[in-house]
């Protein structure tokens, strides 16, 4: 209670907690984009309900990585080594290497897994033929299983964004409660913003595309990271952030085009 009182007073202390909820919230859209479109996949009566259990099991796994923080930071420690390196930067650290800890591979392996979602999303949009998909929209026979497998893909991705999320913590503040707290705010943004953001995607198909454009590009990066490279964060968001708003000035330009049309006719 007495470490808390005096977190409260601090300036420091309420800087470190502003900041990190920005991180926290960024890092917990990029979870929310994949929990919604997948959940956009399967019968409409069910999507709310996948949704909900999606982010429950991002706080879950949050806070129970937050109870074991010294593990996690353990996860840094390599495991193995290949021994090759890329070129030395201007920062006098490798472009790449291969001293590969549990946090990098698992990184690579979400990366892999997000890119291999994408790339397969963009395909189904591109290629209207059937497959056999057992998250196909049309294939009511086999509803409970394809609850069971958006459940099962969204626990694989958000262990790798919870990893992520507390590591992305650990390395801002030291203070517990400040971690919990950003987590919390995080996680009830993405409770809040679950529904909109998923109809969004939704209603509009060119940001359905643009959002799988967006997890290609996160997965990259995740993989890039499990490898030793350093990607500023600015860049990317900063990236994403305009492809939004191109896309928003497109999304203008056919509702000009649309009110037109109307009132031609």
């Amino acid at each position: 209670m007495n470490e808390i009182l005096s977190l409260a007073v601090d300036p420091a202390a309420w800087a470190a907690l502003i900041t990190l909820i920005v991180m926290e919230v960024v890092l917990g859209i990029d979870n929310l984009i994949f929990i919604s479109i997948l959940s956009n996949k399967l019968p409409e009566e069910h999507r709310q309900r996948v949704r909900r259990i999606g982010i429950s099991l991002a706080l879950i796994m949050r806070l129970v990585l937050l109870s074991t923080i010294a593990f996690i930071v353990g996860l840094t420690a390599p495991v193995f080594d290949l021994g090759i390196s890329g070129p030395v930067g201007a920062h006098g650290e490798p472009g790449f290497e291969t001293a590969f800890s549990w946090r990098d591979l698992i990184l690579i392996a979400g990366g892999v897994f997000l890119i291999w979602k994408a790339t397969k999303e963009i395909h189904h949009a591109v290629d209207p033929a059937k497959s056999d998909d057992v998250l196909e929209k049309d294939k009511a026979t086999v509803v409970i299983n394809n609850v069971g497998s958006a459940i099962f893909q969204i626990i694989l991705l958000d262990l790798v964004f919870s990893i992520d999320s507390i590591l992305t913590a650990v390395g801002m503040t030291e203070h517990l409660p400040i971690m919990v707290i950003a987590v919390l705010v995080a996680v009830t943004v993405m409770l809040l913003a679950a529904d909109p953001l998923a109809n969004f995607i939704n209603n509009n198909p060119t940001v359905v595309m643009l959002a799988l454009g967006f997890l290609l590009m996160i997965g990259t990066v995740l993989i890039a990271e499990g490898f030793g490279g350093h990607v500023p964060k600015g860049y990317i968001y900063t990236a994403m952030a305009f492809s939004a708003g191109v896309e928003g000035l497109n999304m203008l330009a056919r509702k000009r085009d649309a009110k037109k049309q109307e009132q031609q006719t």
